[in-house]
């Protein structure tokens, strides 16, 4: 009798522990009642509100795509009461770009200091660019996610011995002194986030100008991955 009863705490305890470790973990399951909606229809919904378009200004948030020039000046407010102390508030609004004369973008860019005078709404195709000018391209780099000192600042490395290395092959060695300064200097070469920065590259020759289908064909590296939105100044 007095063994069942051992098992049967050691189960329990083990029950537990258990439990409280898969919620300590984290991932999908942990904390979901915290992923909150942005409106009454979406919890009622289940959070699933993708599909359906009827004109609500809540779809900036749950489908943007739907967003066209008919829902000019709609706004939307939403309270949720949820549970305990948490209160959620979300505020939505579209507004039509009636002063432009056009729709809505998919991106917007402010350029200022035209050489020629274009009023609000103009469209401005490649024709603005002549064939054998040079052109700076301006983008945003690719992402290389978190990189070490070598591929982020081109450390030699052992071989190159530099920063005091001593046998790790890519280590950054020393970043300051213990006793003086006691600290790490603003600006140390150190591994970190790599890519995703405003470059510009100036300098590039436009080999072609297809007005008919508004391309352009610039030779040398243009910043930024596959698909992604480039500027260009004369």
């Amino acid at each position: 009798m007095q063994l069942k009863k051992d098992i049967l705490k050691y189960l329990i305890v083990l029950f537990l522990g258990t439990s409280i470790t898969h919620a300590q973990l984290g991932g999908t399951s942990s904390y979901s009642f915290l992923n909150l909606a942005n409106s009454s229809r979406l919890f009622g919904l289940g959070g699933s509100n993708v599909s359906l378009y009827d004109g609500d200004a809540n779809l900036l948030i749950s489908n943007p795509a739907f967003i066209d020039s008919t829902m000019s000046g709609a706004i939307s407010l939403n309270y949720l009461n949820y549970i305990a102390d948490i209160n959620y508030g979300f505020t939505s609004y579209t507004q039509h770009f009636k002063k432009a004369g056009t729709v809505s973008k998919k991106k917007v860019v402010e350029i200022k200091d035209f050489v020629e005078e274009h009023k609000l709404g103009d469209v401005i195709t490649v024709d603005l660019f002549t064939e054998g000018e040079f052109v700076d391209v301006q983008g945003v780099s690719k992402g290389k996610g978190f990189q070490g000192v070598v591929k982020r600042h081109g450390f030699g490395g052992v071989g190159q011995a530099t920063h005091g290395q001593h046998n790790r092959l890519r280590a950054p060695g020393s970043v300051g002194a213990s006793s003086y300064p006691s600290r790490v200097f603003k600006g140390m070469r150190m591994a970190g986030r790599m890519g995703g920065d405003n470059v510009k590259v100036q300098n590039l020759r436009v080999l072609k100008v297809v007005a008919e289908k508004n391309l352009l064909v610039i030779k040398g590296c243009v910043p930024g991955c596959n698909n992604s939105y480039v500027i260009i100044q004369k």
